[in-house]
């Protein structure tokens, strides 16, 4: 990996891990266009995605730090009322939003440690099962946009609502699904507004995101103690690609939010089909490895 592709997987990283288009289908397909994805050493890959993440989840927690701010302050001030025996007092709305999210974090958090070494095999590198997951999630994006009411914003969520978002966050393990895709999709079935579930969506992925990330630092820690040599993509392309995730990752949240307060997520849709059926062509036209 040379400074320029670095760069470039640090782009493609932070704008596409907030759009609903999938960043591991992106990084996968130029991971095997620049030729760095080793069949015999894949858990390397992964680990370099799940590293740069760290920038794009800076991003996000720079974004919404007023909002976290918030949570916190209102999860004190309610535990502070019923540490005083003010048990009747009703829950805040930041409070609720907090174990909301606490709650929508357990599936990925369970299913991803349970399957972890599908995850991080050779099978979610595959674009067939990127193709399959960029044109299936297209379909249902489409389908929630035609049936969706938008009548409920961030604090009008239940706590079931939490937990279905919080397993469509699961399916965005499979490769060419997207974590921001599978949970605005599942937003927009349970009646959510557009931008009320791009939120929550993004305040969702903090705890996953992190936990990948110090994850993969622990095996990578691990695997240096051991003697491999985890740094084949260099130190400073490692660096450099998350600072960049950061910043396009910061440019696509602030985006994304102004554009579906008064659009719909139609070019995702499109965008995704188009994405699907070049894949194939480039796959049956042997220009791409499968």
């Amino acid at each position: 990996m040379n400074l320029l592709e670095a760069i470039l997987l640090g782009i493609v990283q932070g704008l596409t891990e907030f759009l609903p288009i999938s960043s591991t289908a992106h990084l996968t397909i130029a991971g095997k266009a620049f030729g760095l994805i080793s069949a015999e050493h894949p858990e390397a890959w992964t680990a370099f995605i799940a590293v740069i993440q760290l920038g794009t989840l800076t991003a996000v927690l720079l974004y919404f730090r007023g909002d976290i701010l918030q949570m916190l302050v209102s999860i004190f001030q309610d535990v502070r009322q019923r540490l005083a025996g003010k048990n009747d007092t009703p829950m805040s709305q930041e409070t609720r939003l907090a174990w909301h999210i606490v709650l929508g974090t357990l599936p990925v958090g369970l299913i991803g440690f349970f399957f972890r070494h599908v995850i991080e095999g050779a099978l979610t590198k595959s674009l067939i099962v990127i193709i399959a997951s960029l044109a299936g999630l297209a379909i249902l994006l489409w389908i929630a946009e035609k049936i969706a009411r938008h009548l409920r914003n961030i604090h009008e969520m239940r706590w079931s609502d939490a937990l279905i978002i919080g397993f469509a966050q699961a399916c965005a393990l499979i490769p060419g699904s997207s974590r921001s895709g599978t949970t605005i999709t599942a937003g927009l079935f349970l009646g959510m507004k557009r931008e009320s579930a791009a939120r929550f969506s993004f305040l969702l992925s903090i705890p996953a995101v992190f936990a990948s990330g110090v994850f993969e630092l622990a095996k990578i820690y691990e695997m240096m103690r051991s003697g491999t040599d985890v740094f084949q993509f260099g130190i400073l392309n490692l660096v450099i690609a998350t600072i960049v995730a950061g910043v396009s990752g910061y440019a696509a949240i602030a985006w994304l939010l102004r554009y579906l307060m008064r659009n719909t997520t139609m070019v995702f849709v499109v965008y995704r089909l188009e994405l699907a059926l070049l894949l194939t062509f480039l796959v049956l036209m042997n220009l791409l490895q499968p």
